[in-house]
C-alpha cells in the first residue's frame, strides 16, 4: 500500500469512527438535553452541572477508565472490544456526550417558553409542542452536533488508550500525527494536520449549509 493509499484509508477511518460516535452521542444526548431544557425536577441542576463539568474531561482519563473496563480482566473484557474500532466509537461517544447534552440543554432553555405554551393552546399535544421548541432550537442542536464531531475527530487520548493505533484497524488521523512526529517525519505530520483541519472546517461548512436548507424546509 502506498503512502497516499494509507493516508486515504486513515482519513476515511477517522470520518467513519468520529461520525458514528457523534451520531451515537446525538441519539442519546439530544433527548436528555431536551428534557433538561424543558422540565424542572429535583436534581436537575445537579445533573446539568455534572454534564457541564464533564465537557472538560481529560481524554486520557476517560481512555484509562475504558482501557481498564475493556481489558481482559476488566468487567467488559468478555466483549473483546479493546483495540477495535468499536472501542473507539464508544470512547469518543462518551467523550462528546456531555457536549451534546449541555449545548442542547442551554439552547432549549433559551427558547421562549411562550412558544411551547402557544402550541399547546392552539391544540397541539405535548409531542408537537416539543417539536415546535426543537424547531426553534435547530441552530443550537446543529452546533451541538458540530462541536461533538469536532471534539471526537480531534481527540487523541481515547484513540491511543483503547485503539492502540493499530495499522489498518484503529489508526486515525490524530494517532498518525503523533506517531509520525515521534518518528521525526515532521512534514508528513504537518500534512496529516492540514487534512484534519480541512476535514473539520469542511464538515462544519457542509453542516451549516444543511441547517439552512432544513430551516427553509421547516418554515416553508
Amino acid at each position: 500500500m502506498t503512502v497516499e493509499d494509507e493516508i486515504l484509508a486513515i482519513t476515511l477511518r477517522s470520518l467513519v469512527i468520529s461520525g458514528a460516535a457523534a451520531l451515537v452521542a446525538m441519539a442519546i444526548g439530544l433527548p436528555i438535553g431536551v428534557v433538561l431544557g424543558l422540565r424542572r425536577f429535583r436534581g436537575r441542576d445537579t445533573l446539568t452541572g455534572l454534564f457541564r463539568g464533564l465537557m472538560s474531561l481529560p481524554t486520557v482519563a476517560l481512555g484509562l477508565l475504558l482501557y481498564l473496563a475493556f481489558s481482559r480482566n476488566g468487567p467488559l473484557g468478555f466483549l473483546r472490544l479493546l483495540y477495535t474500532p468499536m472501542a473507539l466509537i464508544i470512547g469518543q461517544a462518551l467523550l462528546v456526550l456531555p457536549i451534546m447534552v449541555s449545548i442542547t440543554t442551554e439552547t432549549v432553555e433559551n427558547v421562549s417558553p411562550s412558544i411551547r405554551d402557544l402550541a399547546l393552546t392552539l391544540g397541539a399535544d405535548e409531542r408537537e409542542a416539543v417539536f415546535s421548541v426543537m424547531r426553534e432550537s435547530l441552530g443550537g442542536i446543529v452546533l451541538a452536533f458540530s462541536a461533538s464531531f469536532s471534539r471526537a475527530i480531534s481527540e487523541l487520548g481515547v484513540a491511543l488508550m483503547v485503539g492502540g493505533n493499530l495499522q489498518g484497524l484503529t489508526r486515525v488521523l490524530t494517532t498518525s500525527i503523533a506517531l509520525e512526529t515521534t518518528r521525526g517525519e515532521i512534514v508528513l505530520g504537518l500534512s496529516l494536520t492540514v487534512i484534519l483541519l480541512t476535514l473539520m472546517i469542511s464538515f462544519n461548512l457542509i453542516l451549516n449549509a444543511a441547517e439552512r436548507r432544513v430551516r427553509w424546509w421547516l418554515w416553508e
